[in-house]
């Protein structure tokens, strides 16, 4: 049939209806052929299932061939429809059944949109691509209404860049309730991260543009450092600040280095896009 949509017997029952179902969802209709109701509901599973794209695997049994395994999940009406998760039956129906029916049923199991996003972003953090990782984290954690674990992840993907006033805004927002082990390696993350403080020349800059903010050329080196170190966000305040007052600020190198930051941060980033967006009212 498909990676989607298979045919049951004897000979694959084990593999396909129990070991799979460690792996992902299994729903198991078990139909017939003389069975009108079966007859409008296959089509319904079989359209979910390629809809899904695998996230779960149609598994049809048909009753009068594989009397057996009909027997063995106790079926004694059709259609009947079986959802199998770890091994066990946890869910199902008997009878026709709308689409939104079934939709509700399998929602109740399929990984949500934003656990696909931090499965995603997890496989780049382990490769240590934290910048691709960070806008599927973004959107994850939007998504998810800032579920906790989630948090903690996106908090760990600033860190690694660097943007520690960010990781602090989300680490702040969980609740107590959810304060677990990782939240604390996340806290402790990043009060390693403040404490380790900026380099000689960097916190140098700072005070001379702390003493001075009006000197545009001290804005300007201190946002050459930052963009040195990674701090991204810093970096482009800055040189936004500085292009506002002079476009072509030191023969159009501050103009250079923010575009350069831009392409580092990648389309993507929400750091990106806003700083490309305030460099348009600048330009138009």
């Amino acid at each position: 049939m498909s990676d989607h949509v298979v045919d049951i017997n004897e000979s694959n029952a084990q593999a396909l209806l129990i070991d799979e179902s460690f792996k992902r969802p299994v729903l198991i209709d078990f139909w017939a052929d003389w069975c009108e109701p079966c007859k409008n509901l296959m089509p319904v599973l079989e359209k979910l299932a390629v809809e899904c794209g695998g996230a779960f695997l149609l598994a049809k049994v048909n009753a009068d061939e594989q009397q057996m395994i009909s027997g063995q999940f106790g079926v004694r009406s059709l259609p009947t429809v079986m959802v199998m998760k770890d091994g066990q039956p946890v869910d199902g129906f008997t009878g026709a059944q709308s689409e939104q029916q079934v939709r509700e049923l399998l929602g109740k199991y399929l990984p949500k949109p934003w656990d696909l996003l931090l499965e995603q972003a997890q496989a780049l953090c382990a490769e240590e691509d934290f910048g691709g990782a960070l806008p599927l984290l973004q959107q994850a954690y939007k998504e998810s209404e800032a579920r906790a674990d989630i948090a903690v992840v996106l908090a760990k993907a600033h860190i690694q860049l660097n943007r520690l006033s960010d990781a602090e805004v989300v680490l702040a927002q969980i609740k107590m309730a959810d304060q677990d082990a990782e939240y604390n390696n996340a806290i402790a993350k990043l009060e390693l991260a403040q404490q380790a403080g900026k380099a000689p020349e960097i916190e140098a800059l700072e005070e001379q543009h702390k003493a001075n903010p009006a000197d545009q050329q001290v804005a300007y080196l201190l946002a050459v450092q930052y963009s040195q170190h990674d701090y991204y966000a810093e970096a482009l305040a800055l040189l936004y600040g500085v292009l506002q007052l002079d476009l072509n600020f030191n023969d159009g190198e501050a103009r250079r280095i923010y575009t350069d930051v831009l392409a580092v941060l990648g389309k993507g980033d929400p750091l990106a896009v806003e700083y490309q967006r305030k460099m348009y009212t600048l330009l138009y």
